[in-house]
């Protein structure tokens, strides 16, 4: 993607629908006079009353408890420098929106305009009774730490400048276990640190408290080694200033074990790597564009340690595994600060989940067999679901037992559980399907190329590495939309009907005509159906010639599905295909089965529709809790209808006992897990979280994910198709680009699965 055209697209995401990243919205009901009468006048004045009795009520009575003021003054916003304070709201409302999706904080962008240290501490001491903690942002050193340490001291709310301390937590944790690896011990490891700004100082302390030694520890700024003898020091830098008769960083590196990189790119040489110790670790944090290269440091060091800033390269320091997971642990029992305990107890458990086993879901979202302790692996991931039910309570623990906690938690198992169910982690599949595509791109065709959105869909998934599309249609048309959307790529064009492929479109037609020849088609007909673009594409699948195809943007479905189905045909031992819908939802993804293909399944074929389905969450990284849904509950109803749901189910527990299946079973007792315990303790769903739903009919399913979509604004992945001997999926009529990109995404990882397959049959044949 050119740079211009980049600048484009994000203009246009920060300004469309509508300005901004974040919104308010209400959480109680407002839709009678009797609500707006409980919520403002004159029902209000209750909790009023109550706060001013006790002020510590404002927690029970109003969101101040999950809400943390994101503050700048847009002085040193990150790659960008002094913006000042409207320029930086971009980047606070970002934090804001990180804040909710991965702890269900509710950050709200405060930018103040001001440069002068004691009027940012008293406009945000004026302001803080609004709030339940305070994060700093994008403050210039040295101002940063005398804002912060006023605020700590003068605030009885937690206060962090992320800056400093995010950094200092994650690459922390790394640090400890990458010593760990190199079998070294904190107290007599060499360390460089080249940058002197807030967060280079706050992860030197941090690295102190430890264990590592001051007299081991070499710090730089742009002029070079800081040294005791130097004039015109800072507090800060004279805290770290050497006593060693060094000016340079080559000459730092020299027998150093540890290199910690928070300055500009491309500093370190190879040179500088080989004169370290054995084992190097070495933490390139400089972003874009780390202090070195990463495969450059990786081939001139076969032993090293490494980590970055980036999400390209292993042991990414991503401060988004710090600071939702602390704010969410300090508020939860109101800590009156986050002190070096509770920042501590973050890197201990951040260092400790790296050693525990990784969940499927993180090995499918990386694409690996196994993600494993070591050098490679010394941090977790940020897609790691467990990060909100480990950091939370190691922090909160942290608080309640030095002494700043004003709420400490009692049952910790029920605050876990809490915690995991309104994190939203299981919200982050899209995330994850796009990351797990980008690992291993496939060929993707697009059947209707021809068309605008379309185009797009292509630009976005070919830009985004998510696939390599190839375009079906008219090539002028085609060529046309690429240069008004600045599309500059060289990707494949076919159009079926052009001369310049009628090798081999008489080589589709053939193989077409062998298929069906004994179900109607001709070869006259063939020939006419392979100038037809979801004939073409689909013969492509079958051929080898490229991975999966999209298509149904413009046309109905069945009129899609037929030349798919004539040409691929179902999978080897697959009765029907069927397809399933992921919807985005609040309380996690819901898969749900069969959306769009089988009208009335009997019980066997609703058998297999669930086994399907319980196959495509597992390939998105989900143990299937499945429901097999009715009007009736468990025996109520003799009616035929019900009856095959109930057969269906033991079909399923006779052929795969494992599954975690039952049924028949109504929506609102398979959704609600205290509903359904309590009426049906005997279920294998009692007290589980259902996130498989298998409806009787088409009508109900078809129905009931497009009013989910419609009326509650979740999101829709989808129809994905099951049971087809390749990768095809069909729209929706008249899908969204963004719905577009997600089913690319879905054929790629569709088309990764089967060729895994393909490689497990060969190695065993």
């Amino acid at each position: 993607m050119s740079k211009e055209k980049q600048r484009q697209e994000a203009l246009h995401y920060h300004a469309k629908p509508q300005p901004g990243k974040i919104k308010i919205v209400p959480t109680k009901p407002y839709a009678t006079q009797r609500d707006l009468a409980l919520a403002y006048s004159p029902g209000v004045a209750e909790p009023c009353l109550e706060i001013e009795k006790n002020k510590e009520d404002v927690y029970k009575y109003t969101a101040k408890g999950n809400i943390v003021a994101v503050i700048s003054n847009g002085t040193a916003v990150l790659g960008l420098g002094n913006i000042g304070p409207e320029a930086s709201k971009p980047v606070m409302e970002g934090k804001s929106l990180l804040f909710k999706i991965f702890a269900d904080i509710d950050g709200m962008d405060i930018e103040l305009d001001t440069t002068d240290v004691d009027k940012f501490v008293e406009t945000v001491k004026i302001i803080a009774p609004t709030f339940g903690g305070i994060n700093l942002e994008d403050i210039k050193a040295p101002e940063a730490f005398e804002i912060e340490r006023r605020l700590k001291e003068e605030l009885d709310i937690p206060v962090m400048h992320d800056d400093q301390h995010g950094t200092a937590i994650i690459s922390a944790a790394a640090l400890l276990n990458a010593i760990e690896i190199a079998d070294k011990k904190i107290e007599e490891v060499k360390i460089v640190v080249s940058g002197a700004g807030a967060a280079a100082v706050s992860c030197t302390r941090l690295y102190k408290a430890f264990g590592a030694r001051a007299e081991n520890i070499v710090m730089l700024d742009s002029k070079g080694v800081i040294r005791s003898d130097r004039e015109n020091l800072s507090k800060e830098k004279l805290e770290f200033a050497s006593d060693r008769k060094i000016d340079t960083l080559e000459e730092a590196m020299k027998g150093s074990d540890v290199f910690i990189g928070l300055s500009i790119a491309n500093i370190v040489t190879p040179e500088m790597l080989k004169s370290m110790a054995k084992d190097p670790i070495v933490f390139a944090m400089a972003n874009p564009d780390p202090e070195i290269e990463f495969n450059l440091a990786c081939k001139t060091r076969k032993d090293i340690i490494m980590a970055t800033g980036r999400s390209d390269h292993p042991n990414q320091v991503n401060n988004v595994l710090g600071f939702p997971f602390i704010f969410r642990g300090a508020l939860d029992v109101r800590a009156t600060k986050i002190n070096e305990e509770m920042k501590m107890a973050a890197v201990r458990a951040l260092a400790d989940l790296a050693k525990e086993p990784v969940p499927e879901q993180v090995n499918i979202a990386y694409d690996t067999t196994r993600l494993a302790f070591g050098k490679d692996y010394i941090i977790p991931k940020p897609f790691d679901p467990r990060l909100i039910t480990k950091i939370p309570p190691a922090v909160a623990k942290a608080a309640i037992e030095s002494g700043v906690a004003k709420a400490p938690i009692k049952d910790w198992k029920r605050y876990e559980e809490e915690l995991y169910q309104r994190s939203g982690n299981d919200n982050k599949v899209v995330r994850l399907m796009h990351n797990r595509a980008k690992l291993n791109p496939k060929r993707i065709v697009f059947a209707e190329a021809e068309l605008l959105d379309v185009m797009k869909a292509a630009q976005i998934v070919y830009e985004e590495g998510i696939a390599t599309p190839i375009l079906l249609g008219n090539k002028e048309i085609i060529e046309n939309w690429k240069k008004e959307l600045d599309f500059d790529a060289e990707v494949p064009i076919i159009d079926p009907r052009a001369d310049e492929f009628s090798e081999v479109r008489t080589k589709y037609a053939l193989k077409l005509w062998e298929i069906r020849k004994r179900r109607g088609e001709t070869q006259y007909s063939a020939r006419v159906n392979m100038g037809k673009r979801n004939y073409f594409g689909a013969m492509m699948l079958l051929e080898g010639d490229a991975d999966g195809m999209i298509s149904g943007y413009s046309r109905s479905y069945p009129k899609v599905l037929k030349p798919v189905f004539e040409v691929l045909g179902r999978a080897k031992g697959v009765t029907n295909a069927s397809t399933v819908n992921i919807m985005i939802t609040d309380r996690g993804p819901l898969f749900l089965a069969d959306t769009s293909i089988n009208v009335d399944p009997n019980a066997e074929e609703l058998a297999e529709i669930g086994q399907m389905t319980a196959n495509v969450a597992s390939t998105f990284g989900f143990n299937p809790v499945m429901a097999m849904l009715s009007y009736a509950n468990y025996g109520s109803s003799s009616h035929p209808n019900a009856q095959k749901v109930r057969e269906a189910v033991k079909i399923l527990h006779d052929r795969n006992p494992e599954l975690l299946v039952d049924g028949e079973i109504q929506t609102d007792f398979a959704l609600d897990q205290e509903l359904c315990h309590n009426n049906f303790p005997f279920s294998k769903l009692a007290g589980k979280k259902v996130n498989t739903l298998i409806f009787p009919n088409l009508d109900s399913a078809n129905i009931t994910y497009k009013l989910l979509k419609g009326l509650h604004n979740a999101e829709s992945i989808g129809p994905i198709m099951v049971g087809l001997r390749r990768s095809a999926h069909i729209l929706q009529l008249g899908a969204s680009v963004d719905e577009m990109v997600n089913m690319t995404a879905v054929a790629v990882i569709d088309a990764q699965e089967r060729e895994k397959r393909r490689k497990a049959k060969l190695e065993k044949e």
